[in-house]
Protein backbone atom coordinates (compact mmCIF):
# COMPACT_ATOMS: atom_id res chain seq x y z
CA UNK A 1 0.00 0.00 0.00
CA UNK A 2 1.41 3.50 -1.01
CA UNK A 3 1.58 5.59 1.81
CA UNK A 4 1.19 9.92 1.40
CA UNK A 5 3.09 11.27 3.86
CA UNK A 6 3.29 15.12 3.13
CA UNK A 7 6.05 16.07 4.93
CA UNK A 8 6.92 19.17 3.43
CA UNK A 9 3.32 20.66 3.41
CA UNK A 10 2.81 19.52 7.59
CA UNK A 11 5.83 21.15 8.38
CA UNK A 12 6.96 19.06 11.00
CA UNK A 13 10.48 21.37 11.51
CA UNK A 14 13.72 21.85 9.37
CA UNK A 15 16.60 18.76 8.91
CA UNK A 16 19.43 21.25 10.18
CA UNK A 17 19.19 19.25 13.88
CA UNK A 18 18.71 15.59 12.42
CA UNK A 19 22.25 14.18 12.43
CA UNK A 20 23.14 10.61 12.83
CA UNK A 21 24.62 11.14 16.07
CA UNK A 22 21.26 12.48 17.21
CA UNK A 23 19.13 9.46 16.15
CA UNK A 24 21.40 6.80 18.18
CA UNK A 25 21.70 8.94 21.38
CA UNK A 26 16.96 9.04 21.19
CA UNK A 27 17.18 5.66 19.92
CA UNK A 28 19.38 4.49 22.82
CA UNK A 29 17.79 6.39 25.62
CA UNK A 30 14.69 4.52 24.94
CA UNK A 31 16.86 1.41 25.91
CA UNK A 32 18.45 2.84 29.04
CA UNK A 33 14.77 4.08 30.29
CA UNK A 34 13.79 -0.07 30.16
CA UNK A 35 16.73 -1.95 30.98
CA UNK A 36 15.73 -1.80 34.46
CA UNK A 37 12.59 -3.46 34.03
CA UNK A 38 12.15 -7.44 33.34
CA UNK A 39 10.78 -9.09 30.84
CA UNK A 40 7.44 -9.09 32.84
CA UNK A 41 7.53 -5.59 33.56
CA UNK A 42 7.74 -5.04 29.99
CA UNK A 43 4.22 -6.74 29.83
CA UNK A 44 1.85 -4.27 32.01
CA UNK A 45 -0.83 -2.47 31.05
CA UNK A 46 -3.21 -1.68 33.75
CA UNK A 47 -6.00 0.44 31.83
CA UNK A 48 -6.77 0.86 28.25
CA UNK A 49 -5.13 4.78 28.50
CA UNK A 50 -1.29 2.69 29.25
CA UNK A 51 0.79 0.57 27.00
CA UNK A 52 2.87 -1.78 27.66
CA UNK A 53 7.03 -0.80 27.06
CA UNK A 54 7.52 -3.58 24.90
CA UNK A 55 4.72 -1.74 22.67
CA UNK A 56 6.09 1.23 22.98
CA UNK A 57 9.62 -0.04 21.87
CA UNK A 58 8.24 -1.63 18.79
CA UNK A 59 5.92 0.86 18.03
CA UNK A 60 8.43 3.73 17.85
CA UNK A 61 10.52 1.35 16.02
CA UNK A 62 7.68 0.67 13.57
CA UNK A 63 7.25 4.37 12.63
CA UNK A 64 11.16 4.27 11.55
CA UNK A 65 10.05 1.37 9.39
CA UNK A 66 6.96 2.36 8.35
CA UNK A 67 7.56 6.04 7.01
CA UNK A 68 10.72 5.89 5.78
CA UNK A 69 12.44 2.75 4.82
CA UNK A 70 9.43 1.32 3.82
CA UNK A 71 9.01 4.34 1.38
CA UNK A 72 12.23 5.87 0.61
CA UNK A 73 14.59 2.34 0.56
CA UNK A 74 14.48 0.13 -2.40
CA UNK A 75 14.30 -3.74 -2.17
CA UNK A 76 13.65 -2.94 1.81
CA UNK A 77 12.73 -6.04 3.62
CA UNK A 78 10.29 -5.40 6.40
CA UNK A 79 11.55 -7.54 9.84
CA UNK A 80 8.35 -9.02 9.39
CA UNK A 81 5.81 -8.05 7.70
CA UNK A 82 2.78 -8.84 10.51
CA UNK A 83 4.39 -6.18 12.59
CA UNK A 84 2.78 -2.73 9.97
CA UNK A 85 -0.63 -3.87 11.44
CA UNK A 86 1.03 -5.42 14.87
CA UNK A 87 2.18 -1.90 15.72
CA UNK A 88 0.23 0.64 14.24
CA UNK A 89 -1.31 2.82 16.87
CA UNK A 90 -4.40 4.56 15.20
CA UNK A 91 -3.30 5.51 11.36
CA UNK A 92 -6.74 4.34 10.09
CA UNK A 93 -5.39 5.00 6.38
CA UNK A 94 -2.78 2.29 7.01
CA UNK A 95 -5.73 -0.53 8.09
CA UNK A 96 -6.37 -2.47 11.11
CA UNK A 97 -4.53 -2.06 13.93
CA UNK A 98 -5.16 -4.27 17.55
CA UNK A 99 -7.69 -2.66 19.95
CA UNK A 100 -5.63 -0.19 22.05
CA UNK A 101 -6.88 -2.10 25.38
CA UNK A 102 -5.29 -5.24 24.06
CA UNK A 103 -1.98 -4.15 23.56
CA UNK A 104 -1.12 -6.09 27.01
CA UNK A 105 -1.94 -9.47 25.05
CA UNK A 106 1.11 -9.34 23.01
CA UNK A 107 2.59 -11.76 24.74
CA UNK A 108 4.61 -12.66 21.14
CA UNK A 109 6.96 -11.42 19.76
CA UNK A 110 8.89 -11.71 22.36
CA UNK A 111 10.99 -8.72 24.41
CA UNK A 112 14.20 -10.36 22.48
CA UNK A 113 12.55 -10.53 19.07
CA UNK A 114 11.84 -6.64 19.71
CA UNK A 115 14.87 -5.83 20.39
CA UNK A 116 16.09 -7.34 17.06
CA UNK A 117 13.39 -5.41 15.73
CA UNK A 118 14.67 -2.34 16.86
CA UNK A 119 18.45 -2.84 15.86
CA UNK A 120 17.29 -4.06 12.37
CA UNK A 121 15.35 -1.28 11.48
CA UNK A 122 18.06 1.14 13.29
CA UNK A 123 20.77 -0.53 11.41
CA UNK A 124 18.79 0.69 7.62
CA UNK A 125 17.89 3.67 8.60
CA UNK A 126 21.90 4.54 9.78
CA UNK A 127 23.35 2.43 6.68
CA UNK A 128 21.16 4.96 4.59
CA UNK A 129 21.03 8.09 6.57
CA UNK A 130 23.58 10.59 3.92
CA UNK A 131 21.31 9.44 1.59
CA UNK A 132 18.16 10.71 2.50
CA UNK A 133 16.65 13.79 1.13
CA UNK A 134 15.13 16.63 2.80
CA UNK A 135 11.33 15.39 3.20
CA UNK A 136 12.83 12.24 4.33
CA UNK A 137 15.21 13.91 6.98
CA UNK A 138 11.99 15.73 8.28
CA UNK A 139 9.95 12.89 8.76
CA UNK A 140 13.06 11.30 10.93
CA UNK A 141 13.29 14.56 12.80
CA UNK A 142 8.96 13.96 13.23
CA UNK A 143 9.74 10.11 14.34
CA UNK A 144 12.63 11.01 16.90
CA UNK A 145 9.93 13.53 18.65
CA UNK A 146 7.72 10.95 18.54
CA UNK A 147 9.70 8.55 20.32
CA UNK A 148 10.53 11.18 22.95
CA UNK A 149 7.10 11.49 23.81
CA UNK A 150 6.81 7.61 24.07
CA UNK A 151 9.83 7.65 26.43
CA UNK A 152 7.62 9.85 28.56
CA UNK A 153 4.95 7.22 28.00
CA UNK A 154 7.12 4.54 29.07
CA UNK A 155 7.87 5.67 32.58
CA UNK A 156 4.56 7.24 33.29
CA UNK A 157 2.82 3.74 31.98
CA UNK A 158 5.05 1.66 33.52
CA UNK A 159 4.67 3.71 37.24
CA UNK A 160 0.61 3.05 36.89
CA UNK A 161 1.17 -1.13 36.06
CA UNK A 162 4.12 -1.09 38.85
CA UNK A 163 1.33 1.17 41.18
CA UNK A 164 -1.67 -0.95 39.92
CA UNK A 165 -0.06 -4.94 41.17
CA UNK A 166 -1.82 -6.80 44.00
CA UNK A 167 1.50 -6.86 45.55
CA UNK A 168 1.51 -3.13 47.49
CA UNK A 169 4.57 -1.15 46.68
CA UNK A 170 6.77 -1.62 50.29
CA UNK A 171 7.70 1.26 52.12
CA UNK A 172 10.61 2.99 51.68
CA UNK A 173 13.66 2.40 54.05
CA UNK A 174 15.43 5.31 53.07
CA UNK A 175 15.48 8.37 55.01
CA UNK A 176 14.73 11.73 53.56
CA UNK A 177 14.93 15.15 54.23
CA UNK A 178 11.86 17.63 53.29
CA UNK A 179 13.32 19.61 50.65
CA UNK A 180 12.44 23.41 51.30
CA UNK A 181 10.68 26.06 48.41
CA UNK A 182 10.90 29.63 47.58
CA UNK A 183 7.49 31.14 48.60
CA UNK A 184 5.08 31.89 45.70
CA UNK A 185 5.09 35.24 44.36
CA UNK A 186 2.57 36.97 42.09
CA UNK A 187 4.41 38.05 38.41
CA UNK A 188 2.46 40.37 36.51
CA UNK A 189 2.01 40.31 32.71
CA UNK A 190 0.32 43.19 31.06
CA UNK A 191 -2.41 42.64 29.00
CA UNK A 192 -2.65 43.79 25.10
CA UNK A 193 -2.13 42.29 22.13
CA UNK A 194 0.55 39.34 21.96
CA UNK A 195 1.90 36.89 19.49
CA UNK A 196 1.49 33.41 20.56
CA UNK A 197 2.72 29.83 18.16
CA UNK A 198 5.55 28.29 16.84
CA UNK A 199 7.85 30.72 14.61
CA UNK A 200 11.61 30.03 13.39
CA UNK A 201 13.30 26.95 12.24
CA UNK A 202 13.02 24.70 14.86
CA UNK A 203 11.27 21.53 14.72
CA UNK A 204 7.76 21.70 16.49
CA UNK A 205 4.43 19.49 15.91
CA UNK A 206 1.89 21.29 13.83
CA UNK A 207 -0.63 21.96 16.36
CA UNK A 208 1.43 24.66 17.57
CA UNK A 209 1.05 26.77 14.34
CA UNK A 210 0.16 28.88 13.12
CA UNK A 211 1.66 31.75 14.83
CA UNK A 212 -1.15 34.71 15.44
CA UNK A 213 -2.15 37.78 17.82
CA UNK A 214 -4.33 37.05 20.77
CA UNK A 215 -6.17 39.96 23.00
CA UNK A 216 -5.56 39.45 26.84
CA UNK A 217 -6.17 41.51 29.57
CA UNK A 218 -3.34 42.50 32.50
CA UNK A 219 -2.97 38.96 34.92
CA UNK A 220 -0.31 37.47 36.96
CA UNK A 221 0.73 33.96 37.14
CA UNK A 222 2.34 32.30 40.30
CA UNK A 223 6.01 32.37 40.03
CA UNK A 224 6.05 28.07 40.81
CA UNK A 225 3.71 25.24 41.01
CA UNK A 226 1.76 24.44 43.72
CA UNK A 227 2.96 22.26 46.26
CA UNK A 228 2.28 18.92 48.13
CA UNK A 229 1.78 21.38 51.32
CA UNK A 230 -0.56 23.28 49.75
CA UNK A 231 -2.65 20.60 48.31
CA UNK A 232 -2.57 19.18 51.48
CA UNK A 233 -4.09 22.18 52.95
CA UNK A 234 -7.00 21.87 50.19
CA UNK A 235 -7.10 18.77 51.46
CA UNK A 236 -7.62 19.44 55.11
CA UNK A 237 -10.32 21.65 54.58
CA UNK A 238 -12.16 19.15 52.80
CA UNK A 239 -11.55 20.02 49.08
CA UNK A 240 -13.24 16.76 47.78
CA UNK A 241 -16.01 17.06 49.51
CA UNK A 242 -17.57 20.41 48.93
CA UNK A 243 -19.42 20.17 45.62
CA UNK A 244 -19.47 24.10 45.21
CA UNK A 245 -15.66 24.07 44.08
CA UNK A 246 -16.15 21.16 41.58
CA UNK A 247 -17.05 21.29 37.61
CA UNK A 248 -20.02 18.96 37.52
CA UNK A 249 -18.85 16.01 35.92
CA UNK A 250 -15.64 16.62 37.95
CA UNK A 251 -17.41 15.85 40.86
CA UNK A 252 -19.38 13.26 39.68
CA UNK A 253 -16.31 11.62 38.41
CA UNK A 254 -14.65 11.90 41.88
CA UNK A 255 -17.46 10.18 43.34
CA UNK A 256 -17.43 7.32 40.80
CA UNK A 257 -13.95 7.08 41.40
CA UNK A 258 -13.35 7.61 45.39
CA UNK A 259 -11.18 10.44 44.66
CA UNK A 260 -9.78 11.38 47.87
CA UNK A 261 -6.17 13.00 46.88
CA UNK A 262 -4.02 12.93 43.87
CA UNK A 263 -3.01 9.45 42.20
CA UNK A 264 -0.17 7.37 43.90
CA UNK A 265 -1.15 8.60 47.52
CA UNK A 266 -2.08 6.50 50.56
CA UNK A 267 -2.51 6.96 54.21
CA UNK A 268 -0.68 4.12 56.26
CA UNK A 269 -1.92 2.90 59.18
CA UNK A 270 -0.87 6.06 61.77
CA UNK A 271 -2.97 8.36 59.11
CA UNK A 272 0.04 9.79 57.33
CA UNK A 273 0.36 10.35 53.64
CA UNK A 274 2.73 8.28 51.48
CA UNK A 275 3.67 8.87 47.75
CA UNK A 276 4.87 6.18 45.57
CA UNK A 277 7.77 6.63 42.92
CA UNK A 278 10.94 5.35 42.54
CA UNK A 279 9.31 1.73 43.16
CA UNK A 280 8.31 2.50 46.83
CA UNK A 281 6.01 4.34 49.14
CA UNK A 282 8.21 7.70 50.65
CA UNK A 283 6.85 10.51 52.90
CA UNK A 284 5.32 13.27 51.32
CA UNK A 285 7.33 16.32 51.00
CA UNK A 286 5.56 19.12 51.73
CA UNK A 287 7.88 21.45 49.09
CA UNK A 288 7.42 19.17 46.03
CA UNK A 289 4.98 19.90 43.24
CA UNK A 290 1.63 18.18 43.43
CA UNK A 291 1.62 15.74 40.32
CA UNK A 292 -1.01 13.12 39.19
CA UNK A 293 -3.97 15.35 39.13
CA UNK A 294 -6.75 15.74 36.98
CA UNK A 295 -8.10 18.96 35.30
CA UNK A 296 -11.03 18.63 37.74
CA UNK A 297 -8.95 18.14 40.44
CA UNK A 298 -6.49 21.40 39.13
CA UNK A 299 -9.71 23.32 38.45
CA UNK A 300 -11.39 22.56 42.18
CA UNK A 301 -8.06 23.41 43.68
CA UNK A 302 -8.05 27.12 42.06
CA UNK A 303 -11.33 27.55 43.12
CA UNK A 304 -10.43 27.02 46.47
CA UNK A 305 -7.72 29.45 46.65
CA UNK A 306 -9.55 32.09 45.32
CA UNK A 307 -7.38 32.11 41.58
CA UNK A 308 -7.72 30.33 38.59
CA UNK A 309 -5.76 28.23 35.95
CA UNK A 310 -4.12 30.32 33.49
CA UNK A 311 -5.24 29.99 29.99
CA UNK A 312 -2.44 28.39 27.47
CA UNK A 313 -2.77 32.23 25.89
CA UNK A 314 -1.36 33.47 29.44
CA UNK A 315 0.71 30.48 29.97
CA UNK A 316 3.06 31.24 26.77
CA UNK A 317 3.17 34.96 26.98
CA UNK A 318 4.05 34.73 30.97
CA UNK A 319 7.20 31.25 29.40
CA UNK A 320 8.21 33.41 26.66
CA UNK A 321 9.03 36.85 28.82
CA UNK A 322 12.72 35.97 29.95
CA UNK A 323 12.89 35.42 33.11
CA UNK A 324 11.84 31.73 33.24
CA UNK A 325 13.77 29.25 34.83
CA UNK A 326 14.07 25.75 33.68
CA UNK A 327 13.24 22.78 36.47
CA UNK A 328 13.67 19.03 36.85
CA UNK A 329 13.44 16.87 33.20
CA UNK A 330 13.87 13.76 32.13
CA UNK A 331 18.33 14.07 32.05
CA UNK A 332 18.21 14.45 35.71
CA UNK A 333 17.23 10.82 35.82
CA UNK A 334 15.07 11.79 39.17
CA UNK A 335 11.55 10.87 37.73
CA UNK A 336 10.11 12.82 40.35
CA UNK A 337 9.23 16.71 40.54
CA UNK A 338 11.68 18.45 42.77
CA UNK A 339 11.25 21.86 45.49
CA UNK A 340 11.30 25.00 42.84
CA UNK A 341 14.62 26.97 43.45
CA UNK A 342 15.75 30.07 42.06
CA UNK A 343 13.99 33.30 41.46
CA UNK A 344 11.28 34.97 38.96
CA UNK A 345 9.14 32.40 36.74
CA UNK A 346 10.59 29.11 38.54
CA UNK A 347 9.52 25.10 36.87
CA UNK A 348 7.82 26.92 33.89
CA UNK A 349 9.81 23.87 31.77
CA UNK A 350 9.81 20.49 33.67
CA UNK A 351 8.60 19.34 36.86
CA UNK A 352 4.97 19.07 35.95
CA UNK A 353 3.07 19.15 33.21
CA UNK A 354 0.53 22.15 34.22
CA UNK A 355 -3.19 22.07 33.46
CA UNK A 356 -4.66 25.30 31.50
CA UNK A 357 -7.77 26.75 31.40
CA UNK A 358 -7.96 26.13 27.47
CA UNK A 359 -9.58 23.47 25.42
CA UNK A 360 -7.54 21.37 22.85
CA UNK A 361 -8.51 23.07 19.74
CA UNK A 362 -6.74 24.40 16.52
CA UNK A 363 -5.42 27.45 16.22
CA UNK A 364 -6.87 30.36 14.27
CA UNK A 365 -6.25 29.04 10.77
CA UNK A 366 -5.29 25.84 11.40
CA UNK A 367 -5.46 22.89 9.08
CA UNK A 368 -4.71 19.14 9.24
CA UNK A 369 -2.17 18.49 6.51
CA UNK A 370 -3.01 16.16 3.90
CA UNK A 371 -2.05 12.47 3.91
CA UNK A 372 -1.21 10.04 6.42
CA UNK A 373 1.03 12.68 8.87
CA UNK A 374 -2.70 14.67 9.18
CA UNK A 375 -3.60 11.87 11.92
CA UNK A 376 -0.80 13.10 14.04
CA UNK A 377 -2.49 16.15 16.38
CA UNK A 378 -5.97 16.80 14.37
CA UNK A 379 -8.11 14.31 14.83
CA UNK A 380 -7.58 14.86 18.99
CA UNK A 381 -8.99 17.78 18.72
CA UNK A 382 -11.93 17.26 20.98
CA UNK A 383 -12.87 16.83 24.41
CA UNK A 384 -9.56 17.19 25.79
CA UNK A 385 -7.91 20.29 28.17
CA UNK A 386 -3.86 21.68 26.96
CA UNK A 387 -1.21 21.06 29.55
CA UNK A 388 1.97 23.15 28.88
CA UNK A 389 5.28 23.03 30.21
CA UNK A 390 6.57 19.51 30.08
CA UNK A 391 7.67 17.13 33.45
CA UNK A 392 10.03 15.49 35.05
CA UNK A 393 9.93 12.71 32.81
CA UNK A 394 10.04 15.02 29.12
CA UNK A 395 13.29 15.00 27.18
CA UNK A 396 14.98 18.88 27.68
CA UNK A 397 15.20 18.58 24.03
CA UNK A 398 11.43 17.76 22.80
CA UNK A 399 10.05 21.16 25.58
CA UNK A 400 9.90 24.34 24.20
CA UNK A 401 7.15 27.15 25.62
CA UNK A 402 5.53 26.30 22.17
CA UNK A 403 4.61 22.61 22.74
CA UNK A 404 1.07 21.83 23.52
CA UNK A 405 0.13 18.52 25.39
CA UNK A 406 -3.42 17.49 26.26
CA UNK A 407 -5.06 14.98 27.76
CA UNK A 408 -8.79 14.06 29.08
CA UNK A 409 -9.92 16.48 32.22
CA UNK A 410 -10.29 12.84 33.99
CA UNK A 411 -6.42 11.94 32.88
CA UNK A 412 -4.33 11.87 35.99
CA UNK A 413 -1.44 8.91 35.88
CA UNK A 414 0.78 11.50 33.79
CA UNK A 415 3.37 14.26 35.87
CA UNK A 416 0.42 16.88 35.73
CA UNK A 417 0.51 19.39 38.56
CA UNK A 418 -0.97 22.70 38.99
CA UNK A 419 0.19 26.76 38.49
CA UNK A 420 -2.56 29.39 39.59
CA UNK A 421 -3.03 32.35 37.66
CA UNK A 422 -5.37 35.62 38.46
CA UNK A 423 -6.75 38.63 36.81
Amino acid sequence: MAVELQAVELRVGQSKRVTAERFREIRDTSMRITAPLSAEDHMLQSMPDASPAKWHLAHTTWFFETFILAQQVANYRPFDERFRTLFNSYYKQLGDHPFRGARGLLSRPSLQEVHAYREHVEQAVLKRFSEFDEPTLELIELGLNHEQQHQELILTDVKHGLWSSPLRPPESTQSSSPQSTTPLKWIPFDGGIHSIGHSGEDFAFDNESPRHDVLLQDFQVASRAVTNGEYLEFMTDNGYHRPELWLSEGWDTALAQGWKAPLYWEQNGNGQWRQFFDGSMREIDPAQPVSHVSFFEADAFARWSGKRLPTEQEWEVAATSGEVQRGTMLEDWKFAPQAARGDGLQQILGDVWEWTASPYVGYPGFKPAPGLVGEYNGKFMCNQMVLRGGSCVTPASHIRATYRNFFPASARWQFSGIRLAQS
